[in-house]
């Protein structure tokens, strides 16, 4: 930072991170926050937003952290070299979405009376998600000429936070933070929600830290010229009982495993120009990371990190521009919808019989009905599609036997679009929410404001979408 002469300027207690000039607090940076972003895994109803560095930090919005079915467990982790942070190299997620691989140095740094020179140490980060656990090996290879003996911590703690809290709602009362309970190489933490249930965060460290404590790990690393030191960390999202445990390397390999399986049941596309084929694979992979598998097969999420689950729209319309590669995908969503289609008239979830699901949570807000999407049925165009699918995987595979055991549903739809999607009995299906912390819009634009006439003043229901009356026709 740079200051004219005449100014006075002090340094703070920690002359790391803030200083003051004419009564005015400044704090120091090391990189623009403009230059960040974020870097991504998925892995089933797992997901984990970190910044380049493999960091969690609690910065920003906040949005960074390790989620599990609609709840944050872990809000913080960051990896210090003698409390400072080291310098990124490069970080990139694999082509095929399996993995995050992350390089940093060391700044230059002072170790006593010591200096340490920049890009002595090489810092190499793994991470990989993997049975609602994220993994990751850290290793520390020493390219000075001499030995080097430093501290490196990794911080930690978990809010517990609801999705939906993250993403800006306001909560009244919130569960309660449980003591963390500590051994030689394992931290718990703990959080007991008001839906009954308790949340866990098991954290393991392999070889055990010199120091573990309730949100710190420290290894006192000692490196000769040339050596390396790896260390293991699994963070587990638990549910009321200890997950088993399994060791890196054994979750990357079948991560990749499971990716490369789901990959080669897919169509294989090649052509004559490379950087077409490298787009089309580098889709597959992305798709195939956004799919999870349900009890009826596969289903592709709607989209990481914030709408990774089940959306009725989403899905059917990602099938259908699939079909033509895998059949099988939209198989799984003809099936999962069919499992998850209302039975009943609930206007709090604006569910009524024959109505193909909008959107499904997990979370504690949604278990408590504080929002509706626990299982939300508030959407105009989904259960047309579903009828618009299932006629086209038909054309498409001739799976009779799937079409035939589907068939209940399928006419559970047709009743719905024939009667209750259209009250008035005009021809057109319409929509208007029935729970006032519902969808206000219901189709592809669902946001409070997506739908409006020529003067500017927003449309209220009923609401009949012209491209859905083209679903319901087709």
């Amino acid at each position: 930072m740079a200051t004219q002469s005449n100014e006075r300027s002090s340094i703070s207690d920690d002359p790391r991170t803030v200083v003051e000039i004419e009564g005015r607090y400044y704090i120091l940076a090391t990189s623009s926050a403009a230059d960040e972003s974020d870097r991504v895994l998925k892995h089933g109803d797992s997901f984990a937003v970190f910044d380049r560095h493999g960091d969690i930090r609690p910065i920003g919005l906040g949005e960074e952290g390790l989620y599990h079915r609609g709840t944050r467990f872990l809000s913080a982790l960051i990896l210090r070299l003698a409390d400072e942070r080291p310098l990124l190299l490069g970080s990139t997620t694999r082509g095929d979405n399996s993995r995050l691989a992350i390089d940093l140095t060391n700044p230059d740094m002072m170790l006593g009376e010591e200096r340490l020179r920049s890009g002595t140490i090489h810092i190499s980060r793994t991470k990989v998600l993997w049975a609602a656990a994220c993994h990751e090996r850290i290793e520390l290879r020493n390219f000075g000429e001499g030995p080097i003996g430093v501290p490196i911590s990794l911080r930690f703690a978990a809010d517990y936070v609801d999705l939906f809290e993250v993403r800006g709602l306001r909560r009244a009362k919130r569960g309660s933070l449980r003591r963390t309970r500590i051994n030689d190489d394992t931290a718990v933490l703990g959080y007991m929600g008001l839906d009954g249930l308790r949340r866990q965060t098991r954290i393991e460290l392999t070889p055990a830290p010199d120091v573990l404590e309730a949100q710190r790990a420290i290894y006192e690393v000692k490196l000769d010229p040339g050596h390396v030191m790896q260390i293991d960390l699994r963070v587990a999202c638990e549910f009321e009982r200890p997950s088993r445990p399994i060791g890196f390397a054994t979750a990357l390999d079948r991560s990749g495993r499971e990716l490369r399986g789901r990959v080669s049941r897919s169509a294989h596309i090649s052509s004559s120009s490379d950087p077409f084929d490298e787009w089309i694979n580098r889709s597959l992979s992305d798709v195939v990371m956004m799919t999870s598998e349900t009890a009826q097969g596969p289903y592709p999420y709607a989209g990481v990190p914030w709408f990774s689950t089940v959306f009725g729209r989403d899905g059917l319309v990602t099938a259908l521009q699939l079909l033509w590669v895998q059949p099988a995908l939209a198989r799984g969503v003809l099936g999962h919808l069919a499992a998850t289609q209302a039975t009943h008239d609930e206007p709090a979830r604006d569910a009524q019989p024959g109505k193909i699901l909008h959107e499904a949570r997990h979370g504690e807000m949604a278990a408590l009905m504080e929002v509706p999407f626990g299982r939300y049925y508030g959407s105009h165009d989904a259960t047309p599609l579903f009828v618009v699918l299932a006629e086209a995987y038909y054309q498409q595979t001739a799976d009779l036997a799937f079409i035939e055991a589907l068939w209940p549903s399928i006419e559970r739809a047709v009743a719905w679009i024939d009667g209750p999607a259209d009250p008035d009995g005009d021809g057109f299906v319409e929509y208007e929410r029935r729970t006032p912390i519902g969808l206000a819009h219901q189709g592809w634009k669902d946001s409070e404001d997506s739908v409006f006439h020529a003067d500017g003043s927003l449309a209220e229901g009923p609401i009949a979408l012209c491209e859905v009356q083209a679903y319901v026709y087709a």
